[in-house]
């Protein structure tokens, strides 16, 4: 055993020259500690703790105004329904929303909405169901008016249109593939679109957003975040016939004018101008020694009109009505539309580079030059104009569509109907508000149609009603 000693403490000594080495020239030691794990809503900010029942910071709180708004909003059912005494045969029609606008039973909706029957239902959010009265619609600016008998129902307040903000809160209320009272939220895309589906009368002046709205939702109320009413949901722009995150409304401003016109004369009163418009680009306002792009130029002047009265002439820049500046052309129509004959305006413009300002006080639309030059021309004349072509269903089409109406079979390139978005063979049914069967009567009412043309109808294969307007030069 003795022999082993010395390997024996030749080993011990070894072991411990090298863990003395080790803890000298070796790494540190590390503590690592596990942090506890926490659980967090995927909707709130990690580096931020928010109070218990606390929303996203900066959203407002939208709850009181939906709960208040959508009692107002009601469901319409417009049937065409025909018969006698003993039978009542329903033939078709249209749903929508309408919004009730005061406490004893007005409802404003879309002229689209109603146009095809003549008999219209309406149930409210409680479940109430009355028959609405048509008071008058307006083509040109796609509202109606309805009246239900009852003295003590929910009602929004008309808010200020005009005072919108890109980026503010809003909410859409309606009926969407009959969904009642369905609340959808969003922002404030943009103001003051055209979007070639309705006239250039003065009313494509429509609230963009990004609040989801479908078939159904048109008629229906867009409210902001005190729940007052500040458009008239109407369109979507879409390739598939439903949201695909653009909604347009009538601006609360131009609807009530509109509604309140109805009301108490049946139909519109407008202020004329006697005017047709184009936006200003860049080589205008170079020409015109202008350091901003904005407002409109005005490219005809109608001999006789309003505009010729007050001292404006073709090419003239347009740059603001009452103080308040112009930015397009669509801001242009919607500000001049929500006057009557008669009103006075001050217009300040710009002519040979020298700023000027004149008033001009509105003439009657139903007096205007433009509508007699219209009602002058050949129904083949208005169609080569507008740049389209028309044929009657054939005998297979009538027996499959009910509806009827006539078929677009050519549109020229370039042309004003193109413009508008309408696509071969979209079938007309009527032209501003009256029914057409045939091309003789299609062709009976553009004559009778005056400067602007309404035109509503169907495609065949693709679901739902479509309207587009056009104006004639």
């Amino acid at each position: 055993m003795k022999k082993y000693y010395p390997f024996i403490i030749t080993g011990l000594l070894s072991a411990s020259s090298a863990l003395g080495l080790f803890f000298v020239f070796g790494p540190k030691p590390t503590m690592i500690q596990q942090p506890a794990t926490k659980t967090i809503l995927t909707n709130y900010s990690p580096f931020v703790e928010y109070p218990p029942n606390m929303g996203s910071a900066g959203a407002p709180d939208m709850v009181k105004a939906a709960n208040s708004s959508k009692q107002a909003v009601v469901y319409i059912e417009a049937l065409e329904s025909s018969g006698n005494f003993f039978a009542t045969h329903t033939t078709g029609g249209s749903t929508g929303s309408g919004v009730i606008i005061s406490q004893d039973g007005y409802i404003a909706t879309n002229h689209h909405v109603i146009a095809d029957g003549n008999q219209i239902n309406v149930l409210m959010e409680d479940g109430r169901e009355f028959e609405a009265k048509l008071i008058g619609s307006d083509p040109s600016t796609d509202l109606a008016l309805l009246k239900v008998e009852n003295k003590s129902l929910p009602f929004l307040t008309f808010g200020n249109s005009d005072s919108l903000m890109i980026g503010e809160w809003v909410l859409a209320i309606g009926n969407p593939f009959r969904l009642y009272s369905s609340v959808t939220a969003g922002i404030v895309s943009a103001k003051a679109r055209n979007i070639n589906i309705l006239d250039d009368g003065g009313i494509e002046n429509f609230i963009q957003t990004d609040a989801a709205v479908n078939p159904g939702n048109s008629g229906g109320a867009l409210v902001n975040t005190l729940g007052q009413l500040i458009g008239i949901n109407t369109a979507i722009m879409t390739f598939s016939g439903q949201y695909e995150g653009f909604s347009f409304a009538i601006p609360s401003n131009l609807a009530k004018k509109v509604l309140e016109d109805i009301r108490q004369y049946g139909s519109p009163k407008r202020g004329w101008l006697g005017v047709s418009i184009s936006p200003v680009n860049n080589e205008i306002a170079d020409e015109a020694g202008m350091t901003e792009i904005t407002g409109v130029v005005l490219e005809k002047v109608n001999e006789g009109s309003a505009a010729e009265a007050a001292g404006l002439d073709e090419g003239d820049i347009i740059l603001s009505i009452d103080g308040q500046k112009i930015t397009s052309s669509p801001d242009f129509m919607g500000k001049v539309g929500q006057h009557h004959p008669g009103d006075i305006l001050t217009f300040a413009y710009v002519r040979d580079r020298k700023n000027k300002e004149t008033k001009v006080k509105l003439s009657d639309s139903r007096t205007s030059t433009s509508a007699d030059i219209a009602n002058s021309k050949s129904a083949d004349a208005i169609m080569d104009e507008i740049g389209f072509g028309v044929r009657d269903l054939n005998e297979k089409e009538q027996s499959k569509l009910p509806k009827g109406g006539v078929v677009v079979n050519e549109i020229e390139k370039g042309s004003q109907v193109e413009h508008a978005n309408m696509e071969v063979n979209f079938i007309i049914t009527r032209v501003n508000g009256a029914s057409v069967s045939s091309v003789l009567t299609l062709k009976r009412e553009l004559q009778k149609a005056g400067s602007n043309l309404y035109l509503q109808g169907y495609y065949e294969n693709f679901p739902g009603d479509f309207a587009y307007s056009i104006t004639l030069n």
